[in-house]
């Protein structure tokens, strides 16, 4: 038990670190290009790698190669699993490498096809932004080469009981794309020079990505051997990821419609959506991506023997606790969304216009932040009961939803509809996952939580109250600018958790001695880090 406790902590560190750096280098990226097209172009075409990674590296593979390979080990011998390892990734070498060259065909001649298509009746500015993401994905795509045989090398580290360097791979990419920018910037280059050299960044932090679980193989005992030979175990992991496959194809193309609707909205849309995500993404990796580690092993050791009573308990033990955690973060963000941009993104390209463009946009997406970490919840317990049929009719769902409010409220809220839309479908897709377990096993279903979630949104609301009262209160002290921000956001944010847990005690909400415990678990990890 002390070993998976260490496991856990190692991974919850790393997390911390990793969305740290990673609002730092979006941070660092608003300050050098601004809300310009470039940066929206930028985003999109890292976009695309990316899903392809999740898509082919990330979950899929994982999930399907982890549970083989330790098979190997277990029932065999050392040898076998090293030779899966060579098999697996000598596959996704082919695999990605065919995908990487016909992407760079095609989107090398993006310009070629918009003439075919007459344009498809698009505005020229949609044009050109959607012609400078082709040229920068050209430039990007092959990073999904590296990172998909990073997903496999981190995977079998892990199933070698190697848990940090897996842990830490977005810190290396993120430590290159912050290097990259520091050089553009020290040698005062053009915007896109300096845009190349990030995308140069790019493939750097990707290639670190694979070579640093590569290299903690190698000293395992591992040595690469090009074999395409299919054998039953291979065909066994090609099974297990058809399921994963088809949801994160579905949600591979919702991302993308979403960014396609951005780029044709206006230059600044898909620039402040991704940055307003990467702000609210931050409680989500901290909170629950820690909660849902510990929950879903739980979960599945009771479904494989069966004891759905207390299957049912750790449910909804994970269900209380993210939230516990977001439900008060959502209201906070919200509250505390303009002086948050404003203290983290306002200077350089990023102008005090582009703070009122963002902070709503942040402030909408953050109230979907318990929607999110519910269904991170729901898609375990299905996991744990090994169905993986129904998270995909969700994401297909979510989609559908996504798309259609998307269009529709982009015409009547520019780009905090597109916020909204996603905020929507997310709470459509929790409403559904939520129905069906219920129908699937009626000890999880949501009836034992409500006089609990009660309480949250009632401390949440007296909470907000006092961080509403604060920041009108901050607004009579002398203090302008970046000074008056961080008053607010230093000063406020304690006494909203002093507030909130003070609260919670005073309702009595059931497992006040686990929060505390988790929260003191976490400080300490934070601390450490």
């Amino acid at each position: 038990m002390s070993k998976s406790l260490k496991n856990i902590s190692v991974i919850a560190t790393a997390t911390v670190v990793s969305r740290v750096l990673g609002l730092l280098r979006e941070i660092l990226i608003a300050a050098v290009f601004g809300t310009s097209a470039l940066s929206s172009a930028f985003v999109s075409a890292f976009t695309l790698p990316n899903l392809f990674r999740r898509l082919l590296g990330e979950g899929a593979l994982t999930a399907a190669f982890v549970p083989t390979m330790s098979h190997e080990l277990e029932h065999r011998n050392r040898a076998a699993a090293f030779g899966l390892i060579s098999k697996i990734s000598s596959w996704l070498l082919v695999t990605t490498t065919g995908l990487v060259t016909v992407a760079m065909l095609v989107l090398g001649n993006a310009e070629a096809l918009l003439r075919l298509t007459h344009n498809l009746g698009m505005e020229p500015g949609t044009v050109e932004r959607l012609l400078l993401g082709a040229d920068l994905a050209v430039i990007l795509f092959p990073y999904m080469v590296f990172v998909c045989l990073a997903a496999a090398f981190s995977a079998a580290c892990q199933v070698l009981g190697r848990f940090t360097e897996p842990a830490l791979s977005p810190v290396w990419l993120n430590l290159a794309i912050i290097s990259s920018l520091g050089l553009g910037v020290w040698w005062a280059w053009s915007a896109p020079e300096r845009m190349h050299l990030l995308c140069g960044g790019v493939l750097v932090g990707g290639f670190l990505q694979m070579a640093v679980p590569a290299a903690v193989l190698w000293r395992e005992g591992w040595r690469p051997v090009f074999d395409l030979r299919a054998d039953q175990r291979v065909r066994e992991i090609v099974r297990l990821m058809a399921p994963t496959l088809i949801g994160s194809a579905i949600y591979l193309i919702n991302i993308s419609v979403s960014r396609f609707i951005g780029l044709s909205l206006n230059d600044q849309a898909v620039s402040v959506l991704n940055w307003a995500t990467r702000v609210m993404e931050l409680p989500i990796g901290v909170f629950a991506a820690a909660i849902t580690t510990v929950i879903f092993p739980l979960i599945a050791r009771h479904a494989a023997r069966s004891d759905w009573v207390q299957l049912g308990k750790d449910y909804h033990k994970g269900l209380r606790l993210v939230l516990v955690v977001n439900v008060p973060a959502a209201v906070g963000l919200a509250l505390l969304s303009e002086p948050i941009v404003r203290l983290l993104f306002q200077r350089g390209e990023f102008h005090a216009s582009d703070t009122r463009l963002m902070a709503p946009i942040l402030a909408v997406y953050a109230l979907g932040l318990p929607f999110l970490s519910f269904t991170s919840v729901a898609l375990r317990g299905f996991y744990a009961l090994k169905d993986t049929a129904t998270p995909v009719r969700a994401a297909a769902l979510s989609f559908v939803v996504n798309l259609i409010l998307s269009v529709l409220l982009m015409h009547w809220f520019s780009t905090v509809g597109l916020a909204l839309a996603s905020n929507l479908a997310v709470l459509v897709q929790a409403w559904y996952l939520q129905t069906r377990l219920s129908r699937k096993l009626d000890g999880l279903n949501f009836a034992p939580l409500w006089p609990n979630l009660g309480k949250i949104i009632a401390a949440s609301t007296l909470m907000g109250a006092v961080v509403w009262g604060g920041v009108t209160l901050a607004g009579q002290l002398p203090l302008a600018g970046k000074a008056h921000d961080l008053v607010v956001v230093l000063g406020l944010i304690p006494v909203a958790c002093a507030t909130y847990g003070a609260l919670l005690w005073i309702f009595k909400i059931e497992g006040r001695e686990e929060i505390e415990l988790l929260l003191n678990k976490l400080r300490l990890r934070i601390k450490g880090a």
